[in-house]
């Protein structure tokens, strides 16, 4: 996954510089190199995905200066190929080809980068930085300003504490220079809608994803898969079973006590012949670990630290007990084509303006905790449904068609695999579960119980009230906050709020974020 850290000035103290970017070497385990630019300083923890030779260890340099990025970028053989006529490039490492790119457009190169990264430049002509983040903010990247007024950029907000005194996530779709923040793409703006019939909608998504999976499936490491057993994780792994030429290996895990998606994973592994694994977990896991997930995760959101309990503990097992490197997971399917609560979205426009809104924040939730989960544990994640052609097509599509107005949620998708086999029909049309649900109503039950105990009535009355920001609402989110403040104390702001479904929505109007407590929820607790 890699970490990336810049301090982007003079006078910068190394060893302050160092003890905040040590805290994320589990992203970068096998090297780390921080170098003085002349004018600050650039940090880099490599994990090896392209370019294993030492020759793809960063900061790339070209003239006097200095590149690092954490990222996959796709086709970049080609963009060598078209710059090889000028440029020399001496490893096979992706990011190599940042700052010939740099040197050829300028700031347009971001707008032409098929990729999923976060980037700090160094201009060794000027003296500037230049710092970048893909149009999703798949790749995490942070900034403050120390007590000098100097920028600081880092892959987490961890980095940062101690350093800035207040940590800011940097804008996805946005690159940095000369002290101003400047959008390159708005992904979730769709500047006309898209008039192809549904038939063609359904060819284009099945195409599109089908090429978004492929392309996250060339790694020089090793591929794993995550899979849940519901609809946009087991599109993936069939997708991917399809295009290997050997087994896949797919991880999978639940509660002891009633994990739901744990059959469904296996019937869908079974199907697809995969080389599956089960990870099973205790009540005791679940709140053993709630401080490092936590930790882990930098936020206090509940929907977050549920879902980020079951992913963080999947990944510690493919870390532990396999040599993979890179993980394909299924998130932002979703905020693409829907949640459980979106069916009560009152207008095609109103159902627009929601998916805009949750593609815009993802950054700060669902791929927040995807990048963490599996990061903590020196393992990259991929998200194909992340393709960014796939992305500006699906937001383009008539919003009206993406509503559920087929009496099944994600009908454009289930419809687009339908005539594949892929996968079974009870797996493909099967209602939507929540993956912390799914994991087991149990662990959702055991860490809202457990957070009933820490508190009394008037105790959670009073210690909530402390927090103008975000303020907790039930005793589960003050437990969270509390955790939360002992790592990033003062730092509530990187996260906008609480995800919920949409308050102002008839039958929305909720006190949990679970889908579980919806009214249409039905079936997708089964």
């Amino acid at each position: 996954m890699c970490s990336i850290m810049g301090y982007c000035g003079s006078g910068a103290a190394y060893g302050a510089f160092w003890r905040g970017f040590e805290k994320t070497l589990s992203r970068g385990p096998d090297e780390s190199r921080v170098v003085d630019t002349g004018n600050g300083l650039l940090g880099f923890h490599r994990l090896a995905i392209m370019g294993l030779t030492p020759a793809g260890m960063q900061p790339f340099v070209l003239d006097g200066s200095y590149a690092v990025c954490n990222g996959e970028i796709y086709g970049f053989e080609a963009l060598k190929a078209r710059l090889s006529d000028k440029y020399t490039f001496t490893s096979g490492s992706d990011c190599e080809v940042l700052l010939p790119m740099y040197r050829e457009y300028g700031t347009d190169m971001f707008a032409m980068l098929d990729a999923e990264f976060a980037c700090i430049l160094y201009d060794g002509r000027t003296g500037t930085y230049i710092a970048a983040r893909d149009p999703i903010g798949i790749r995490p990247l942070y900034y403050g300003y120390d007590e000098n007024g100097t920028i600081v950029f880092a892959s987490e907000p961890k980095n940062l504490v101690g350093l800035c005194p207040r940590i800011k996530p940097f804008p996805p779709g946005h690159y940095y220079k000369d002290g101003k923040f400047i959008c390159y793409c708005d992904i979730a703006n769709v500047s006309s809608v898209c008039s192809d019939d549904i038939d063609t909608v359904c060819q284009n998504i099945h195409d599109k994803l089908i090429a978004g999976v492929e392309k996250r499936l060339v790694a020089d490491a090793k591929v794993g898969f995550l899979l849940s057993g519901g609809l946009d994780s087991s599109l993936v792994c069939a997708i991917a079973a399809k295009k290997s030429s050997r087994p896949i290996r797919t991880f999978a895990i639940g509660m002891r006590e009633d994990a739901i998606d744990l059959k469904y994973a296996r019937q869908a592994a079974e199907y697809i012949g995969s080389d599956h694994t089960e990870v099973i977990i205790t009540e005791d896991d679940v709140l053993s670990g709630l401080e490092q997930v936590i930790a882990a995760l930098g936020t206090y959101d509940i929907t977050t630290i549920r879902a980020g309990m079951g992913m963080y503990h999947v990944c510690k097992a493919v870390h532990e007990r396999t040599d993979i490197r890179v993980l394909l997971t299924g998130e932002i399917s979703d905020e693409l084509f829907g949640y459980k609560y979106t069916d009560f979205a009152p207008s095609a426009e109103a159902f627009q303006k929601e998916s805009e809104k949750r593609v815009r924040e993802l950054h700060m939730y669902d791929v927040l905790r995807a990048d963490r989960c599996i990061s903590v544990h020196s393992l990259e994640a991929r998200v194909p449904f992340g393709d960014l052609d796939f992305v500006r097509y699906v937001m383009a599509v008539d919003p009206q068609m993406k509503m559920n107005i087929y009496g099944k949620g994600k009908y454009l998708l289930r419809r687009a695999f339908e005539k594949d086999d892929l996968l079974p029909p009870e797996l493909l049309w099967r209602e939507k579960a929540a993956f912390s649900d799914a994991v087991g109503h149990s662990m959702v039950d055991d860490l809202k119980a457990y957070a009933e105990t820490r508190y009394t009535e008037e105790e959670f009355e009073q210690k909530r009230r402390q927090y103008a920001h975000a303020q907790p609402f039930t005793k589960e989110s003050l437990l969270y906050r509390e955790i939360f403040e002992t790592f990033y104390p003062g730092q509530s702001e990187m996260i906008a709020g609480f995800w919920m479904p949409n308050r102002e929505w008839e039958g929305c109007n909720v006190d949990d974020p679970s889908a579980r407590v919806l009214a249409n929820y039905g079936a997708s607790g089964v």
